[in-house]
């Protein structure tokens, strides 16, 4: 019965136990003959039939049964087989978690047991070996279901850390992205902001002054532009997340500081989503690298397909510097590593500096 599951399982064990009290019936009293025999067998069918509903009502189920050996005992003055329906709702009891409940039924029967085997002149022993037998079911059904217990809570409690560990992730995840996001969408305008304003201070020139004035107001412009888009696409309010489509904005805001930026960008496939704006912000932080740290005049940045990827590269002709360390090429790799890609920064052989990374458009993402 170890392949059958609910219903037809206990049918199936109500049936075998029924017709193993039934023949034993048969077998005891040489056919169904006087009253009594006619109601033991009553007793045996009605006892059966209610294993069909163990599972629901247990402890009826075994008051039932037990009511039938009793029944059974006192009207052939014999026990019998009957003993098997009883072990099987005893069992259910006792499976189902009603211990004590389990304990008197088992007394109980074992009176009724040694009641009816008064009556035959043998004495064998079969109060005493019925005895054991009930209580090998109890204790042994008992210890089954404690290391049942013990492992199921063994399991909700393994589950329940694996959903913490990953809430952790995810929140972590999560906040690095936020992080990256406004660091990225904030610190490339905040930068131009900065350049221009010392350029003004350090050349008191009122037509030069006036030029980085109108470049600090539209720059920080672009920057509420870019800070309302970014809170958007972080709120998930159907916010467009900038991509290569406003790179020549970029170009344009980059070189309001003087430098001179040639693009070189080859057609590509459409581009997914996070990938479009990994590129994007990629650019954006090599090149506010670039104003800040490079002492550049010159400027490369290099969009091209490459098999299943994107290639994105930005050079300068700077001292080749990287700078004081931060937070920029850091965010830079996260970003190209959370899509299953790579990105190498450092000096160039014949000078300057190169930030080139390779973005897969199909790529399994990889947790931060």
């Amino acid at each position: 019965m170890a392949g059958l599951r609910g219903r037809t399982a206990d049918i199936a064990l109500a049936l075998a136990a029924g017709l193993v009290a039934l023949l034993g019936l048969l077998v005891q009293a040489r056919g169904i003959d006087t009253p009594a025999e006619w109601a033991a067998l009553a007793a045996v069918l009605v006892s059966s039939a209610a294993l069909y509903v163990r599972r629901r009502h247990p402890i009826p189920v075994g008051v039932v049964a037990l009511a039938a050996v009793a029944a059974y005992g006192a009207l052939l003055q014999q026990p019998g087989p009957i003993m098997v329906v009883f072990v099987v709702a005893l069992y259910t009891v006792v499976d189902e978690g009603h211990l004590a409940v389990a304990i008197g039924l088992g007394l109980a029967s074992v009176l009724a047991f040694a009641f009816a085997d008064s009556f035959t002149k043998a004495n064998n022993g079969a109060t005493f070996l019925h005895a054991g037998w009930l209580v090998a079911v109890i204790v042994g059904v008992t210890r089954n279901r404690r290391a049942y217990l013990a492992e199921a809570r063994a399991r909700a409690l393994a589950a329940e850390q694996r959903m913490e560990e990953e809430a952790r992730r995810r929140a972590t995840e999560e906040r690095l992205r936020i992080a990256r996001e406004l660091h990225d969408a904030l610190g490339h305008h905040l930068s131009l902001i900065n350049v221009q304003a010392s350029a003004a201070l350090h050349r008191p020139d009122p037509e030069r002054t006036e030029q980085a004035l109108t470049a600090i107001k539209q720059t920080s412009k672009e920057t509420l532009r870019e800070l309302r888009t970014t809170l958007t696409a972080l709120r998930q309010d159907g916010g467009v997340p900038p991509g290569l489509n406003r790179l020549d904005d970029l170009i344009t805001t980059a070189g309001r500081t003087g430098l001179e930026i040639r693009v070189e960008l080859a057609e590509t496939r459409p581009l997914p989503p996070e990938v479009d704006l990994a590129a994007f912000r990629i650019v954006q932080e090599a090149l506010t690298n670039v104003t800040r740290h490079a002492a550049a005049t010159a400027a490369v940045v290099r969009v091209r397909p490459d098999d299943d990827a994107v290639l994105v590269e930005v050079e300068d002709d700077g001292d080749g510097a990287p700078g004081t360390p931060g937070n920029g090429i850091l965010g830079m790799r996260e970003r190209a590593q959370a899509l299953g890609g790579s990105l190498t920064a450092g000096p160039r052989p014949d000078g300057g500096f190169r930030v080139h990374a390779r973005l897969p458009l199909r790529a399994d993402r990889v947790p931060a």
